[in-house]
């Protein structure tokens, strides 16, 4: 009986809607593309320019400080990032690591003010968490389908798709963190005649920060993990010679620049878990 029900068109309707959606919009989709993807392409080109052992220094000294003048991360860092400098992926580090650090801050742009928004609404938190859901369940691979519709190929496809699967720790954390203030202290500045905001900028972000920026590491981290994803529709780096050597089948060079992910994925994972800590 199943067998004689006629099929809903649902394919047909997405490519229609997505037609429509690209064409109707191409004045905001298409300067994106071509603007935001050559302002992208010159911060990697520019941080490619600057010699290779003052980037090595300054991410040492970096990790130094942060760690709490602990030389365990910095001798990682110099070590890890002479590697990669040693194996001629250099280039390939700096479109990666632009490709995680814009991603990351869009995210963190986004994400910060809705987490405050489900945090103040019972209505929006209601209507949020399943588009949540929806973005943390959803494979990897089908975010690249609607990234390609409106973005062509390229940097800005990964970072539109990299936004969407890593936005949501963000908005997650920033949710629970301020939902977790003591309802003392707000109730205390608001005796002392607070407003909305001065509560929200002095008493529950202040008291959030260390839960936001957990959030925050989360995002960084599944922001890195789309670069490989990303590299399938033309995005540079660290990830097109890891696609290059599987579709070769050639161990060597997928392992060289696989570990060179896994070197900067553990340095801007203990620096950030480091910040927030220190907090």
């Amino acid at each position: 009986m199943l067998n004689n029900l006629p099929q809903i068109p649902l394919s047909d309707w997405v490519n229609s809607f997505t037609s429509w959606l690209t064409s109707t919009f191409s004045f905001i989709f298409n300067p994106i593309r071509n603007q935001f993807g050559d302002f992208m392409s010159w911060t990697a080109d520019l941080l490619a320019s600057i010699p290779a052992i003052i980037v090595i220094i300054l991410v040492a000294v970096l990790a130094f400080f942060i760690s709490g003048k602990r030389i365990g991360l910095s001798v990682f860092s110099i070590i890890g990032l002479l590697l990669i400098y040693n194996q001629g992926l250099w280039s390939e580090l700096m479109y990666t690591f632009t490709l995680v650090l814009i991603s990351s801050l869009l995210s963190v742009i986004i994400g910060v003010p809705i987490g405050i928004l489900m945090s103040k609404s019972k209505v929006a938190e209601t209507i949020i968490l399943p588009v949540l859901d929806f973005m943390q369940t959803m494979p990897a691979f089908v975010y690249l389908i609607p990234a390609v519709a409106f973005f062509s190929i390229g940097m800005v496809p990964g970072v539109f798709a990299s936004l969407i699967f890593a936005t949501p720790p963000t908005v997650r954390f920033t949710n629970l963190g301020i939902r977790q203030v003591s309802t003392e202290l707000v109730e205390a500045a608001e005796a002392f005649g607070s407003t909305g905001a001065q509560r929200l900028f002095k008493v529950e972000l202040p008291m959030a920060k260390g839960t936001i920026m957990a959030g925050i590491n989360q995002t960084v981290m599944l922001a890195l993990s789309m670069v490989v994803i990303a590299s399938m529709i033309g995005a540079p780096g660290l990830g097109r010679p890891v696609l290059s050597a599987l579709q070769r089948a050639q161990a060597g060079p997928g392992f060289v620049a696989g570990i060179s992910i896994v070197i900067l994925a553990i340095i801007i994972d203990r620096i950030t878990q480091n910040i927030y800590k220190s907090k």
